[in-house]
Order: structure tokens, then sequence, then C-alpha cells
């Protein structure tokens, strides 16, 4: 018997919606990621990406538990001497919501091209409403 390895051709993608209001933000990100890399299909290979595209609305009403909300700190580095800015997760969350929740489910995927590219099948919105209705996505839930 023969291990079957999918073909780019041979992937069929799909768009999935999931609800982030009142959910914690790992659990979010890693079912996030499990669809991005195709890993619920039955046709998944490490080396092809076969995800489906990912759309998150309510990224501004994601859960963090403990004192992450004011422990939790967010760098970025200009380059410059000086310029490393860092931010607390309430002031991300408040501010940029969609950042926030787009970091934790790319530092899930493969940092290399096939991940690069998984990463662009993945909208994050702060609110409860999207632009991809002419996708018809499907509404998963989070148990």
């Amino acid at each position: 018997m023969n291990t079957f390895m999918a073909k780019k051709s041979d992937v069929k993608r799909e768009w999935i919606v999931i609800d982030a209001e009142g959910k914690n933000l790992g659990r979010v990100a890693s079912k996030a990621a499990h669809i991005l890399r195709g890993k619920h299909k039955a046709i998944y290979t490490p080396h092809v990406d076969c995800g489906d595209y990912v759309i998150i609305i309510n990224a501004g009403k994601v859960n963090l538990t403990g004192k992450k909300l004011d422990n939790k700190m967010y760098y970025n580095h200009s380059g410059y001497p000086g310029g490393l800015r860092e931010r607390t997760a309430r002031v991300m969350r408040e501010s940029y919501p969609e950042e926030m929740l787009e970091r934790a489910i790319k530092g899930m995927l493969p940092h290399n091209r096939l991940g690069r590219a998984m990463g662009k099948k993945l909208f994050v919105y702060a609110g409860a409403e999207h632009k991809q209705q002419a996708q018809q996505p499907k509404e998963i839930k989070l148990d």
C-alpha cells in the first residue's frame, strides 16, 4: 500500500468562520492554526498547503486568563537604537485586537514560506461583521 501525498491541485478549500467572543486566546488560535494547516482533513500532507480559509470575528472580545492582561507583553523593534516598543495585552486588546490574534495564530504555523502562504488565508476582524459573505463561509463552534 502506498502512502497518499496530496498535490496542490487535489486541495478543495472551504471558508470557515470562528466567533472568538468570550473564548480563550490560545484555544481560538490553536483551532485556527489547525484549520489553516489542513490537519482536520483526511488528505493532510505536511509539505502541501491543504488548509482552509479562516475568518475570525469578535477578536476584540477574546478572553485572557489570569493576570495576562497586565503581565503579558508584546514587543516590536524598529531596527534603530532605542526603537524597542512594548505593549501590554490590555493595550493590544483595546487598540490592536486583530494583530494580537494574528500573532498568536502565525506563531503556531510553520516559520517558512509554506507558513507564510497559510497565514495569507487568515482574516481577523475586531467586530462581528466581516467582508467575506460572498464566499458563504460555514460557522464552527468552539467547545
